[in-house]
C-alpha cells in the first residue's frame, strides 16, 4: 500500500481529496492536515510515500513546504491557480491538478504515483541486494554495497559508515571524510538487516558504527564534534550490555 498523506486549508476541498484517496485501492491514507506545519509534524513521525499537497495555504505555502523538505516524498500539487503548474514541475511534483479536478483526474494522477513508487521500490531492491561476486569461487563482497542517490549509483565501503541516520522512507548515510551525508531512498530496517554486528542501532532514527563512536555522555553517543545522537529507551539495555562489556576496571 502506498502511503498517503492530504493537506488543504479549504475544509470542503480537504473532504473531497480524503474521498477521493478512500477509493483508490492501493492507497492507505495516514492523516489529513489543514496546514503544511501540521503536515511537517506527521512527516517527522511517520512514512509518508506521497503527498497530495494545495499549493496556497497560509503561514506556509505548499510549495515552500516541499521546498524546505531535506528528502521530500512524491508530490502532487492541488491548486485552483494555473500559473503554479510550471514551477511545480520543477520541485519535481509527480503532477498537478487544477482545481475543480474530477474523480478521473484524480485516478490519473493515481496511477503516475503508483508507477513511480513501483520503480523506486525495483531500484531500492536492485541497490541492495545480493553482495556481489568478485569472480569464479571468491568470498561475496561484504564490505561495500551500492546505493541508488539522485541520479547516481554509488559505491559505499562499510567500514566508512560514522553513523546512519533515518529522515522519512529515506536514509542518511554520515561518511567518513564526507561533509555532506548520502541520501538514499531505503528503509532503516533493511540497513540494520544489511549492516555487520560492528553497528548497532541505538534510537528509531540512529544506527552507529561503534568502531567510530568517541565518547558516552548520559543518554547520549558523541561520534564527533557537534555530533550528538540521542540513546532511545527501547535499545539502551543493548548498547549499556555493550559498553560494560569493554570497559576496563581495575
Amino acid at each position: 500500500m502506498i502511503k498517503v498523506l492530504a493537506i488543504d486549508d479549504e475544509p470542503l476541498a480537504l473532504q473531497q481529496l480524503v474521498a477521493y484517496i478512500r477509493r483508490i485501492p492501493f492507497f492507505e491514507l495516514c492523516g489529513e492536515c489543514m496546514s503544511a506545519l501540521e503536515a511537517q509534524d506527521i512527516l517527522e513521525h511517520e512514512v509518508i510515500d506521497v503527498l497530495f499537497c494545495d499549493i496556497n495555504m497560509p503561514d506556509l505555502n505548499g510549495m515552500d513546504f516541499v521546498r524546505q523538505l531535506v528528502a521530500p516524498p512524491m508530490v502532487v500539487f492541488t491548486t485552483a491557480y494555473s500559473e503554479y503548474a510550471i514551477e511545480g514541475y520543477r520541485v519535481n511534483a509527480i503532477d498537478y491538478l487544477l482545481k475543480p479536478f474530477g474523480l478521473q483526474d484524480f485516478q490519473r494522477a493515481a496511477l503516475k504515483v503508483k508507477a513511480q513508487y513501483e520503480l523506486r521500490n525495483r531500484d531500492v531492491a536492485s541497490a541492495v541486494g545480493a553482495p556481489a561476486v568478485a569472480g569464479g569461487d571468491s568470498e561475496p563482497d561484504n564490505d561495500t554495497f551500492f546505493v541508488k542517490t539522485d541520479s547516481r549509483t554509488v559505491r559505499v565501503s562499510v567500514s566508512d559508515i560514522r553513523y546512519v541516520e533515518a529522515m522519512s522512507e529515506y536514509l542518511k548515510l554520515h561518511l567518513e571524510g564526507q561533509p555532506r551525508p548520502l541520501i538514499t531512498y531505503l528503509s532503516m530496517k533493511k540497513m540494520e538487516e544489511f549492516l555487520p554486528d560492528t553497528f548497532m542501532r541505538i534510537h528509531r532514527s540512529y544506527i552507529v558504527n561503534l568502531l567510530k563512536v568517541t565518547e558516552v555522555n548520559k543518554n547520549r553517543v558523541i561520534m564527533g564534534p557537534d555530533e550528538y545522537l540521542p540513546i532511545g529507551d527501547s535499545y539502551r539495555e543493548q548498547f549499556e550490555n555493550y559498553l560494560s562489556n569493554r570497559i576496563l576496571t581495575k
